[in-house]
């Protein structure tokens, strides 16, 4: 983690004495020019975010040269994990250097490398044998470390990254390009860093809200340089229906993105290892497909309209259902899908079986005579899961659509989308734990930015995420127990659009910029950070 400033003066004997130990805390920061004392130092230590020092291991670079200051941990977002620090001048972009790659490496990272090339000013080229002033990228032989994680090595005039997988090379881009940006140099030594999370990202309803092409990119940008992950696309819901479909026109609102549109977006998502999650939610919030089809329309025992609600009584909607999820299916190449579940408004009413006398007539006919009609919910959900499934795509629910207490159990893997303990059918996130579910985080005291704030809902700030928020605080304020931490996969801070006048575009993107940030730092690490939250927003400001 990055600490405040603090400089230790290495202690140094005479003659034959024996050179005493160094201990040296990250401190954020690139080495500076300033000249010491001839002679031999020691390697120091490894230092951790949390501030306990280990041991360098025995592969650890050598420090090059005795007569520079010991180096400082670069300060970046999300704060490095680990740094080893060293005695050199650094590294800096100069004339003729390049982002080289060897040939064996080309198909993998040659994105990776011509972008930070692109972003530094610097050339490209493919080459075992890199220059002094080159950065080399490059994938590990051994293929052994943690998925996305990556070495930094600034030595010898050249920096080196290297990491198991495409993802981890690029992070380590990242934090090269951050240094650059708020400090001018690299620092001598070695950073090893990785996520704690698998899943981090934004979730963002582009139904309630148009949301241009540019304004998407410009987030995914964003979120590359923040290592985050996952960008979740709500584009269905009862107020627009926001793809263009070829399979039903009918249901498509104006304006919305275009496949070609679409493609561009999956395509530089892509190439900043972010994962596009569509989302068409369903047995609820299909208000704009029903405009088009009122005859799926829900109608209680008095025949009243259900805002939103397919009658999933009736084939005919799920029928129509399966045909938009096979459209969209290849139009998405990441590997999960949300399927929603939220909200089926049948659930909310005291009684559903006496108000949806159809439902609970097909729920028994189909589960048996203990059926309700959340059980048959609970198989919609099945059911589609059933559709999506044969593509490998990780498969998501939000959480008030898993229903205890049925003849009917949701399938179990789908993924527990975790936001809310207050609508029906929500349980504490202990009781899809216990169960074993996997879950991800995306709780609505600290995450849910809702333009406009109604129900009671307020702006999350960057600062209340950054000093109180961490992935295991899946409700309200309070942390799951720590055994359960594998299970929580990750986070992803949510726009949702109610009023989707509240605020611009630009608004919206001001207004997340920090609390994503923030974001970002706690599910990469979520110690307690070691720097002060306005040394973070000054941190941010001059990566912005």
């Amino acid at each position: 983690m990055m600490r405040e400033n603090r400089q230790y003066r290495r202690a140094h004997a005479i003659a034959t004495a024996t050179v005493a130990a160094l201990v040296t805390l990250a401190v954020p920061g690139c080495a500076g020019g300033g000249r010491g004392e001839a002679g031999a130092a020691p390697s120091p230590p490894a230092t951790t975010g949390s501030g306990a020092a280990t041991a360098a291991p025995a592969s650890s670079p050598p420090t090059p040269s005795p007569s520079y200051p010991l180096s400082a941990a670069p300060r970046v977002i999300p704060a490095v994990r680990e740094h080893v620090p060293a005695h050199g001048p650094g590294w800096k972009p100069a004339s003729g250097a390049r982002v080289v790659i060897a040939p064996a490496d080309r198909s993998a990272l040659s994105d990776e490398a011509r972008l930070l090339a692109g972003e530094l000013g610097l050339g490209f080229a493919e080459s075992a044998a890199p220059r002094p002033g080159d950065v080399q990228l490059a994938l590990d032989a051994a293929r052994s470390g943690k998925p996305e994680s990556y070495t930094l090595t600034v030595q010898g005039g050249r920096v080196k990254i290297s990491g198991p997988d495409e993802a981890g090379v690029f992070y380590g881009t990242r934090t090269l390009k951050q240094e650059i940006r708020t400090a001018g140099s690299a620092p001598e030594g070695t950073v090893r860093d990785a996520p704690d999370r698998p899943q981090r990202g934004l979730n963002l309803d582009i139904a309630r809200k148009n949301f241009t092409p540019d304004w998407i990119e410009a987030r995914l940008r964003e979120m590359g340089d923040l290592k985050l992950n996952q960008l979740g696309l709500h584009f269905s819901d009862d107020q627009a229906f926001r793809i263009q479909s070829d399979t039903h026109p009918e249901i498509v609102s104006d304006p919305h993105l275009t496949k070609a549109d679409v493609r561009r977006i999956t395509a530089l998502a892509a190439s900043r290892h972010i994962t596009v999650v569509p989302e068409i939610d369903s047995p609820g919030h299909l208000g704009a497909v029903l405009r088009a089809h009122p005859s799926l329309q829900l109608r209680d025992v008095q025949g009243r309209a259900v805002k939103g609600a397919v009658d999933i009584s009736n084939p005919a909607s799920a029928k129509l259902v399966d045909e938009l999820l096979r459209e969209y299916l290849p139009l998405f190449p990441g590997g999960a899908w949300h399927l929603g579940a939220d909200e089926y408004q049948a659930l909310v009413v005291r009684d559903p079986q006496a108000s949806f006398p159809q439902l609970a007539a097909a729920a028994r006919q189909r589960y048996g005579p203990g059926a309700r009609v959340q059980d048959l919910a609970t198989g919609w959900l099945n059911d589609r899961a059933a559709v999506v499934r044969p593509s490998g795509k990780a498969l998501k629910a939000w959480n008030d659509g898993f229903f205890a207490g049925g003849v009917v159990a949701a399938a179990p893997d789908l993924q527990v989308e975790y936001w809310t303990g207050k609508e029906n059918g929500a349980r504490p996130p202990l009781a899809y734990l216990q169960a074993g579910r996997k879950v991800v985080n995306l709780n609505d005291e600290y995450l849910y930015y809702v333009l406009g704030q109604p129900n009671q809902f307020t702006y999350p700030t960057g600062r209340r995420i950054y000093e109180q928020w961490t992935p295991l605080v899946l409700r309200g304020t309070a942390a799951v127990p720590a055994r359960y931490g594998p299970q929580v996969l990750g986070a992803r801070l949510a726009v949702w659009c109610d009023l989707s006048g509240a605020q611009t575009q630009a608004q919206v993107a001001d207004g997340i910029r920090m609390p994503l940030a923030a974001l970002s730092q706690k599910v990469w690490d979520p110690r307690p950070p070691q720097l002060s939250w306005t040394a973070f927003q000054t941190l941010a400001g001059k990566l912005s």
